[in-house]
Parts: structure tokens; C-alpha cells; sequence
């Protein structure tokens, strides 16, 4: 049975027959296969592919891929992220005619569609696809004002993500509302913080600003989530914020993974936020 499915890239996928075996260089999206196929079914992945714990081997980081280690596991797919794996990489896959998937969701729809595709591709049925579409109506008719939310993803300097990102669309899904979801990226550096006029750079990604500790300050948010992934903070950070005078209530630490992994990752990731904002906004101010 012919399968085919329109990528990120606009490319046309087609597959002779349903994935068995895959090789995948998203740590969300090896979750995913291993979700729906069972971990059995991810025959390469990168380093950092390490929820669930499987014994595939490893064919580099999502940056630094070993085209040829991929190409001798001889896979059915290979699932790729245009975001998250290098452009290099992903165009030797495609140019050693390998059967390659590139994704790029930027909102929770374009990933419950993602998820349906990528149940396509691997021909099991629409059943978790389905759970996380009612999942997400069910999130998205519940009362209440959004909480203002902080969420950063590095620091020195720190930086966070705009309204254009799957993140936010999580975030405000859940009954957040991201303080710095009108704030895109200024180039270069100096500018993002304030310092000297922007530079137009039309061909670079903005969603994701870089800022300082005073326009932190200024948004005002009521709650701070500090994430796991992709950079680890810890209470050295929570402390920067508070002498700073962030004007928070709470400062949480939570697992990147419900914040930033799509696919079957957000039947668990999504409620787990939404119990947090919930119990946030419950509590007398």
C-alpha cells in the first residue's frame, strides 16, 4: 500500500508500503515512533534521542549526522526537523535517496496534524491523532484569564520564544499567556538588547528574541516556568530573576518536554500544563 504525505518542505513523501524501520533524528518525534510502533522500530537515532531508553545505535547529534551510518541501517524513513537538524544534513539525506520526513510545527495544530501524518507514514491508524484533537478542544473551551507567563530558554544572554512558535501555542492552550509573544528577534545582538538600532535580516529566524534581565522586568509576568531542556536551569537562575525584581509570583521548574516536544508527547505534556496554570490561577492573589 502506496503511502504518501506532504512534508514541512513542501516535498512529496511517498513510501511504498507503511515504515517499519525508521531512524529518527528528533528526540520527539523517536518518542512518537516508539509510541506508536513500539521502540523496536527506531533503528538509528541521535545522542540525544534518549526517552524511551532504547538500544537503537546512535548516528550522531541533530546537528552532526553520519549520513553514511544512516544509510547503512538502510531505513524505511527518516524523520527530520527543518528546525531542529542542520540544513546540510538534511540535504545529503535527501540528495542520497533516502526517504526523508522534515517537520516543522509552529503551532499545536500544525502538530496535531503532524501526528496524523506521521500515523500515516507509519500506518497505524488515526487513534492517537484523534485522542490529541479532542484533547485539545477539551483544553481549549476550559474558563479562566491566561496567566502571564515567562518562559526562557538560555541565558548570557537570555533568550525565550515569540507568538509564532509551538511553545506559545502550548503555553496559551493551557491557560498561560506569553508575556513576549509580540517580541520578535533584532538583529545583531546588540540590538536585540536594546543597545543600537536593528539591522533588517529578512532571511533569519526571529521567533526567538534575546533579552535583557530589564525587559523582563517590565512584561510584568506572574508566573516564570524554567525549563530542563534545551538549557538546564536551576536555582542560580530563579535567583537571578527575583534580585533582578522580576515581578513574579511563583517561579516554577518543569520539564522542557511539555513544553517544546510535539507528538504523542502532548497527550502527556499538555495536561500537565494546564493542571499547573489551573492551580496558578486558582490561588488567591
Amino acid at each position: 500500500m502506496t503511502v504518501v504525505v506532504c512534508d514541512a518542505l513542501g516535498r512529496r513523501v511517498e513510501l511504498p508500503r507503511p515504515a517499519r524501520r525508521i531512524v529518527s533524528l528528533v528526540p520527539s518525534e523517536t518518542h512518537t515512533v516508539a509510541t506508536l510502533l513500539g521502540p523496536e522500530a527506531v533503528v538509528g537515532r541521535t545522542r540525544y534521542c534518549v526517552e524511551p531508553a532504547l538500544s537503537a545505535p546512535v548516528v550522531g547529534g541533530t546537528k552532526d549526522v553520519n549520513i553514511a551510518r544512516v544509510r547503512e541501517l538502510n531505513p524505511d524513513l527518516v524523520l527530520a526537523n527543518q528546525e531542529e537538524n542542520s540544513r546540510r544534513a538534511v540535504e545529503a539525506l535527501i540528495d542520497a535517496g533516502l526517504p526523508v520526513h522534515v517537520s516543522f510545527p509552529r503551532g499545536v495544530d500544525e502538530a496535531v496534524q503532524h501526528l496524523g501524518a506521521l500515523e500515516e507514514l507509519l500506518g497505524t491508524g488515526a487513534e492517537r491523532s484523534e485522542e490529541l484533537r479532542a484533547l485539545v478542544r477539551r483544553l481549549a473551551q476550559r474558563p479562566g484569564p491566561p496567566v502571564r507567563t515567562f518562559v526562557p530558554i538560555w541565558v548570557d544572554p537570555w533568550m525565550t520564544f515569540d507568538g509564532r512558535t509551538f511553545a506559545s501555542g502550548a503555553l496559551e492552550l493551557c491557560g498561560g499567556s506569553n508575556v513576549f509573544a509580540d517580541r520578535p528577534r533584532r538583529y545583531p545582538l546588540a540590538a536585540d538588547l536594546g543597545k543600537r538600532p536593528a539591522v533588517p535580516r529578512a532571511t533569519r529566524d526571529t521567533r526567538y528574541p534575546r533579552i535583557a534581565l530589564d525587559e523582563i522586568v517590565e512584561r510584568r509576568p506572574r508566573l516564570v516556568l524554567l525549563p530542563d531542556e534545551p538549557y538546564a536551569f536551576a536555582e542560580a537562575e530563579a535567583a537571578s530573576l527575583r534580585q533582578a525584581g522580576v515581578p513574579t509570583e511563583e517561579i516554577r521548574f518543569v520539564s522542557g518536554k511539555d513544553l517544546f516536544w510535539y507528538g504523542a508527547w502532548m497527550l502527556v505534556g499538555l495536561p500537565r500544563l494546564a493542571a499547573l496554570f489551573d492551580e496558578v490561577r486558582d490561588r488567591p492573589g
